[in-house]
């Protein structure tokens, strides 16, 4: 029989989805609410592991955990803690829990934690994603394959999502994978940049406002949230949002409610908020320009896109998919044009790809798209050799710092028999970090 893990987390949402995360990776999971609902069902029930959040109301997790570890000596208790609470978890350590997730949790790496501290070998599961989902996506790269895998998983619950990304990367089709994916698929997804509102309307075309509320209001309007209700709801550039109306946005994420201007009534809103970002979050709330509770509320899970520079087989297949949806006769590349694409860096990422082939297409005559056709500052980049380890001045092979990095990720995890906690110590690095290596490289 599999082992029975108990999760414990006051927010229904982030205990669904730790507990079925933890059921499709085959382990038996019983949920409750608080720590005193644990009690109850331990004098029924006795679990192989609890996996439990700190912040509840009532008793909290590690006080919970001070009275497991009398009661039921040897049972692994797993902590889960947002950055603010570290210094508890550190304590939690020390009174006997095996350890502790940092919000926002990955969940690979919660299985993984659970895995190991019951001593089973982690399940073997797969990223792949239904074909009729990938509409329009391009993903050859192992690291958009994985992103997507955990994006589709993610989204059969309601839990926040917080995307981040440098510009062009993407966001905004993660965010509508995501919706296309859930339960959520049939109703409307809305999308608003933060960044292209001015401040003085930005309010009104989140929340809404009535009629009179403020000069040139000469209508009601009922605001995104409202329009996006029973569906999902994207915030793009959500760090450029001004200071004054974070408080308004926490709100709304924490009641489910919204205050339209001009109005003494709030609005009951049922949305899924998927919000994005090319700012460093976490910085701008040590400088004070972003709320630190808003931060945390948005950060439950949280994925990040990687460039296109990082993910190189990318680049072909979305160049060839810019072409074929254009209108127009077919094209195709010359082998020229392939190096230089192949070589660029792409600061603007697939926005700038995709942009090049617009432009290419256009200008070129016949059916093959030269070097020329391709915009001034990426048709000036010197195609660069395909292979991934150069040759040094001897004609050896020189391996590059990601095949050594891999290569001592491998030995680390042969040497301690598979488990992640122990190889990451070996490493001397984080869990999490060994976590979205092996992602990157395809383990799992």
């Amino acid at each position: 029989m599999q082992p029975l893990v108990l999760v414990i987390d006051d927010e229904e949402r982030y205990r669904t989805l730790y507990a079925e995360t933890l059921r499709q990776a085959g382990f038996r999971v019983e949920t409750a609410e608080s720590a005193d609902r644990a009690a109850e069902l331990l004098r029924g029930v006795r679990p192989d592991m609890i996996v439990s959040d700190v912040r509840m109301p009532g008793t909290d997790g590690i006080s919970f955990l001070t009275r497991i570890t009398g009661e039921h000596p040897g049972m692994p208790y797993l902590l889960i803690t947002a950055y603010a609470d570290i210094r508890d978890a550190v304590r939690a350590l020390k009174l006997g829990a095996v350890d502790y997730l940092e919000k926002p949790v990955d969940l690979d790496e919660l299985v993984s934690a659970v895995s190991d501290a019951l001593h089973v070998p982690p399940p073997r599961t797969t990223d792949a994603v239904p074909p009729e989902l990938m509409q329009d996506i391009v993903a050859e790269s192992q690291a958009m394959r994985v992103l997507l895998g955990d994006a589709h998983r993610v989204a059969q619950s309601d839990a926040t999502v917080l995307i981040t990304g440098e510009s062009g990367a993407g966001k905004e089709v993660l965010a509508a994978f995501i919706h296309r994916c859930g339960v959520r698929r049939d109703k409307p997804f809305l999308a608003l940049n933060c960044a292209a509102i001015p401040a003085t309307l930005l309010a009104s075309e989140l929340f809404g406002h009535e009629r009179g509320a403020f000069t040139g209001a000469v209508t009601r309007r009922n605001g995104i949230f409202r329009e996006a209700d029973t569906g999902t709801l994207f915030l793009d550039e959500i760090g450029d949002m001004p200071m004054d109306l974070q408080p308004a946005l926490l709100r709304a994420i924490e009641t489910g409610r919204v205050l339209p201007l001009g109005s003494d009534r709030d609005v009951a809103v049922n949305v899924r908020l998927i919000a994005a970002t090319n700012k460093d979050l976490a910085a701008r709330v040590r400088t004070g320009q972003f709320r630190e509770d808003l931060y945390y509320r948005l950060n439950v899970i949280a994925f990040d896109v990687p460039p296109l520079r990082e993910r190189r087989d990318d680049i072909l297949p979305l160049a060839r998919h810019f072409l074929v949806r254009r209108k127009g006769p077919p094209k195709r590349l010359s082998p020229a044009t392939v190096g230089i694409l192949q070589s660029y860096p792409w600061p603007g990422n697939s926005r700038e790809l995709a942009n090049a082939m617009e432009r290419a297409g256009i200008l070129a005559s016949t059916e093959v798209i030269l070097p020329e056709h391709l915009p001034a500052a990426i048709a000036r980049q010197k195609p660069g050799p395909a292979a991934d380890s150069a040759p040094n001045a001897a004609g050896e092979s020189v391996r590059t710092m990601q095949e050594i990095e891999d290569d001592a990720i491998r030995r680390a995890l042969d040497q301690t028999g598979g488990n992640r906690t122990r190889a990451a110590e070996l490493l001397s690095i984080s869990r999490r970090a060994l976590i979205y290596k092996l992602k990157r490289m395809g383990i799992k």
